[in-house]
């Protein structure tokens, strides 16, 4: 018989708010998506030179990813996110320096951040995480295949826990959601349950 799985923790982040576990943390006045996610990075305490150098998908994986696994020395921990938009804020600023051939320079610094997945990346760099991790892209959240993969990982012995997150984000819109599943806690991780985060 399998083992029960739990989600442990939530963190939901859309219309200027930062809510972990049911709770607000953060309503912001910020009128724009900069001066929200600057907010939200100094509430959390966070002191990481190296996020004002990413992409605003990337950030707002940090931000969300930090609440969750800040002091957790857990390094087996599979990352599992998606979107519906890919990396398509930054691919289209990629696009803006190779479009016109008298200003043509393409940045390495804009160009590394046209995968989605390099969001996996800085959130494991920033917690040193060594683990499986995947990228999804989907119209809307796939509940079934996240549940279905996050139950695969962990009974199957290749991750101790599994962070799923929904990271959304184009020009000034975003949504960002993210669960911690692990063996233990007190919400079971139902497809019901993951749907009610989003609810």
């Amino acid at each position: 018989m399998e083992q029960p799985l739990y989600i442990s923790q939530t963190v939901v982040i859309k219309n200027g708010t930062y809510i972990h576990n049911g709770k607000e943390l953060l309503h912001s006045s910020a009128s724009d998506m900069t001066g929200f996610i600057k907010e939200c990075y100094k509430m959390l305490g966070i002191e990481y030179p190296k996020f004002f150098k990413m992409d605003n998908l990337s950030k707002l994986a940090i931000l969300a990813a930090e609440k969750i696994l800040q002091g957790k020395q857990q390094t087996n921990t599979a990352l599992l996110f998606s979107n519906a938009v890919s990396s398509l804020d930054f691919d289209l600023k990629h696009q803006q320096t190779i479009v016109d051939k008298e200003a043509y320079y393409p940045s390495p610094a804009v160009f590394v951040y046209t995968l989605p997945n390099i969001c996996i990346g800085e959130v494991s760099i920033r917690h040193q995480l060594k683990s499986e991790s995947a990228f999804f892209i989907s119209e809307k959240y796939d509940t079934g295949t996240m549940f279905d993969y996050t139950n695969y990982l962990i009974q199957q012995g290749k991750a101790d826990q599994v962070l799923c997150g929904w990271i959304n984000q184009l020009h000034d819109a975003y949504e960002i959601v993210m669960y911690l599943v692990d063996k233990q806690g007190e919400r079971i991780h139902t497809k019901e349950e993951i749907n009610k985060i989003f609810n």
